[in-house]
């Protein structure tokens, strides 16, 4: 990527703001994403430290793979404790501070004069009605559409997808600052586990109500009569759900699904070494992280093409299948169950295209963007990667 000199964030310190990180057992692939952005920072010279919610699966402050981890609050507080910790100097001396808006910016802008990198997974339009219907979810849409792009009006922003960006301009924030860095994969640890027997389907997903994990539910219901050893594994934790394990019950299907809930990395992928096509019913996806890894295991997915970024972690026809609506969604998932051609060649070219993204580059990306941040320029460079 073209871009200024990463050597300028060398001794530079900074700060992520950020709802969760991994040892969260609601945290996924955003979280992921800023922690590996964070790691480039100190590979390249900087510090990093990343400020998010307490929880209790880690201490509220620790070192990890040099980079700094300072936990407080809750999911609803977090927010007022970011912004006070940064006016009052709780981090220390502070270069650039990267504000991660999931839904809700931390109005970071307000508390420090320093430069504000606005850090966007995806625009939350269809998830607010859903998550909080009423007056709550008007209030924070009203916040993301209106206020914070003129609080962080000069400020630059980094989308991890054309589509996000797109969004971004959607909401009135000028393409000239809004520079793409993709997520990366990462190589999958050796497993022993080889493809089951028997039709495996996974769903690698936060469980709540957006990701619409219903229908990947719906599906296994739809298939079980021609497909009788279809099975479907759920990885993964969240407020949603006791109201899944209902949902899979009524659907008649409570002993052909599976919920491991939150797993180590190790466990995941022995399940998706062991799946046959991975299901991404998400309502929005800013990339799809979980798509490069299942792809890393030859595992081709189904998802939405509405979401958004799927349209660039899916290569239609090449390394998983883009659907338009629920009866599509039902439809790929028999057709990749019974054409086993198909599937592998979808398996091989998700496999191919898992390897197009690296941490590594993301990181430099990454880096270039803070660098020219830190000269005083805004900067819309894409990172060439991509289908």
């Amino acid at each position: 990527m073209q871009g200024g000199n990463p050597e300028r964030v060398r001794g530079r310190h900074v700060v992520f703001f950020n709802w969760r990180d991994t040892a969260n057992p609601e945290g996924g692939g955003s979280e992921r994403y800023v922690e590996s952005m964070a790691r480039g920072i100190v590979r390249h010279g900087g510090r990093a430290t990343i400020f998010c919610a307490a929880h209790r699966e880690a201490p509220a402050e620790e070192m990890s793979d040099g980079v700094r981890y300072v936990r407080e609050g809750n999911h609803i507080d977090i927010y007022l404790r970011g912004l006070w910790n940064l006016a009052r100097r709780r981090f220390g001396r502070v270069d650039v501070v990267v504000d991660v808006q999931n839904g809700l910016p931390f109005f970071t802008r307000l508390g420090t004069r320093r430069p504000v990198v606005v850090l966007v997974h995806h625009v939350h339009r269809e998830q607010w009605p859903i998550v909080y219907p009423g007056v709550v979810g008007k209030v924070g849409w009203w916040i993301e559409r209106r206020l914070a792009p003129l609080l962080y009006r000069r400020s630059q922003y980094i989308a991890v997808s054309r589509a996000t960006r797109t969004e971004l301009m959607d909401l009135g924030v000028d393409r000239g600052r809004i520079a793409v860095v993709h997520n990366g994969t990462a190589p999958p640890p050796a497993v022993t586990e080889t493809r089951s027997d028997h039709p495996s389907l996974v769903v690698l997903s936060r469980l709540v109500p957006h990701k619409q994990i219903e229908h990947a539910i719906d599906a296994v219901a739809a298939l079980r009569f021609d497909h009788p050893e279809v099975r479907l594994t759920i990885v993964g934790s969240g407020w949603w759900d006791e109201d899944l394990h209902k949902y899979a019950a009524n659907a008649g299907v409570g002993d052909l699904v599976s919920f491991e809930g939150f797993v180590s990395e190790a466990r995941k992928h022995e399940i998706l070494a062991r799946s046959w096509v991975m299901l991404l019913p998400s309502i929005k996806e800013g990339w799809g992280l979980v798509i490069g890894e299942a792809g890393s295991h030859g595992v081709p997915t189904i998802a939405y093409a509405s979401a958004g970024g799927t349209r660039e972690s899916i290569a239609h026809l090449r390394s998983g299948l883009l659907v338009n609506d629920q009866a599509e969604f039902v439809s790929a998932t028999r057709q990749l169950l019974e054409d086993v051609e198909l599937r592998e060649r979808l398996g091989a070219g998700a496999r191919e295209m898992s390897h197009t993204f690296s941490w590594a580059h993301s990181q430099d990306s990454f880096t270039h963007i803070l660098s020219d941040v830190l000269d005083g320029q805004r900067v819309s460079v894409e990172d060439p990667d991509g289908p």
